[in-house]
């Protein structure tokens, strides 16, 4: 005789854990608002919005580290990114470095395309946008208080 699959009250009913974990997003929703966080983190950073660099720094981590979480197959590839490329690009926009960013970010743009032939999607090719991605956002510096 089997069991009842454990079931989770919600104030819109009850799931079992097999179903709320089908509704999680799949990696590919997750990289796509990656690909635009990390678009707008460079951006904001040439706009001289280090605060709002740094935010999409901060968003772009807790991404990776959820898609790590959902989709553990990719955890150590994951990690190894965010230790040796985004955790570098994270610094420079500490120090407000633009010069030292420049190359960082690109490397870490090398180095996701690498990972996706990988993965076996080679067809996904990233590059920095020529145009911040959310363009109704001011990316410039935050004006004088």
């Amino acid at each position: 005789m089997e069991s009842e699959p454990q079931r989770i009250k919600t104030r819109h009913g009850e799931l079992t854990l097999e179903e709320m974990a089908a509704l999680l997003p799949g990696a590919g929703d997750v990289m796509v608002v990656v690909s635009r966080v990390y678009g707008n983190l460079w951006h904001a950073a040439v706009g001289g919005n280090w605060d709002l660099a740094s935010f999409y720094f901060r968003r772009t981590r807790t991404l990776l580290r959820n898609v790590a979480v959902t989709r553990p197959k990719y955890a150590a590839q994951i990690a190894d990114y965010q230790r040796d490329f985004l955790e570098p690009v994270g610094q420079a926009l500490l120090a407000k470095d633009i010069g030292a960013l420049e190359p960082l970010y690109e490397a870490s743009v090398q180095r996701a395309n690498e990972l996706h032939v990988v993965t076996g999607y080679p067809y996904i090719r990233w590059r920095r946008p020529e145009a911040p991605t959310d363009p109704g956002l001011d990316l410039g510096p935050a004006p004088e208080d």
